[in-house]
């Protein structure tokens, strides 16, 4: 299976099994076409934490734990746990911030694009275009010499803050502990919305394992995909996307979770434009980082630090969309959710632009 992931076939293998665990994570109680969305998962992490109070989206999902130490176990087995970090941390932190305001402003990270895509929610086709828009920008950013700079290695014990941290966000998951006043917090759950809506815990964690080997050995990345197809003609990564829509698709189909159509959709809006340019902020600073944020969760599991301040910029920016009104809910953007995001091109066309033809 290893020599398999880590041949010209990987990434589509990888996306076929992460495309049909979305789909069964649907049909096991996650929410609708979101079996699987890194950036809306880290947004309920945030409110479970109470860094934000929208009482929907609150739950410690164990998928993202999954994910990291489903890694981390991949790194160390064949010896790619590698820690490094160092560059351009605040950068990246920003970059993480307003790649969640993006993601947010859309309802949905790539890996959530394609999934409501693959679930009949047509509204994804604005956002698809615009995270390949959005990538698009970056690559000429690419072209033109753009460079965080490089990592450096790291002490081993570096490595290990993301893997640990995975590990206090399950403990939190299963004791829910109640420290306040009146019994509540410091963990927070839904009741009712997306937030209340999950898979059993062992199935979630399972699925977030799983996934997080798969994509470690196989590389699989959905804007890395992209990028590679329009900078290099090489489809390599590319055949994971098609496969991953793929295969969520006949899942879905065969378990009637398919509902083709623009109106009516789970969590997801009709204001094209913005599902459109949240989608670009996004995939500009996914672009700039290295990554999609669920490569970003696969990189924090190796020991990749860089990664890690990118998902802590996007465990922020979720608490800013929901605290300022940033975030978008099935009826529309949210009210400061159209200057946020144009703030936020600004701030990517900005580092874009101070950032070319850096000299270490």
């Amino acid at each position: 299976m290893n020599r398999l992931l880590m041949s010209k076939y990987g990434p589509a293998l990888a996306g076929t099994i992460i495309g049909v665990v979305a789909a069964l994570l649907v049909k096991f109680g996650n929410p609708g076409n979101m079996g699987v969305c890194v950036a809306c998962f880290t947004r309920d992490v945030a409110g479970a934490l109470g860094l934000h109070r929208a009482v929907v989206v609150q739950y410690l999902r164990p998928e993202l734990a999954g994910f990291i130490l489903g890694s981390f176990a991949s790194a160390l087995l064949f010896r790619e746990y590698r820690p490094r970090g160092g560059s351009s941390p605040m950068i990246r932190f920003g970059l993480g911030f307003f790649a969640m305001v993006g993601a947010l402003v859309f309802l949905g990270c790539p890996w959530r694009a394609y999934l409501r895509l693959a679930g009949g929610d047509f509204t994804a086709i604005a956002g698809i275009a615009g995270l390949t828009t959005g990538i698009g920008i970056g690559i000429m950013f690419l072209y033109r010499g753009f460079s965080l700079g490089a990592s450096r290695p790291n002490p081993k014990a570096a490595g290990l803050f993301m893997p640990l941290l995975a590990i206090g966000l399950l403990a939190l998951l299963l004791l829910r502990p109640l420290f306040g006043a009146e019994g509540t917090g410091p963990i927070f759950f839904s009741e009712k919305g997306p937030g209340s809506m999950h898979a059993p815990i062992l199935i979630s964690l399972g699925a977030g394992l799983l996934v997080g080997w798969l994509a470690q050995r196989s590389r699989f990345c959905t804007v890395g995909a992209i990028r590679d197809l329009i900078m290099l003609r090489d489809t390599h990564l590319f055949k994971g996307i098609v496969c991953f829509i793929i295969a969520a698709f006949l899942t879905n189909f065969v378990l009637g979770q398919f509902k083709p159509g623009f109106e009516g959709q789970p969590i997801a809006h009709t204001m094209h434009l913005w599902n459109f340019l949240g989608m670009v902020l996004s995939g500009l600073a996914f672009t700039l980082a290295g990554g999609c944020p669920g490569r970003m969760f696969i990189m924090s599991g190796e020991g990749d630090s860089d990664a890690g301040v990118f998902i802590m910029g996007m465990l922020v920016g979720a608490a800013f969309a929901h605290n300022f009104s940033l975030a978008s809910s099935g009826t529309g953007v949210g009210a400061y959710g159209i200057p946020a995001t144009i703030a936020g091109l600004v701030f990517c066309f900005a580092v874009g632009s101070l950032f070319m033809n850096r000299v270490e």
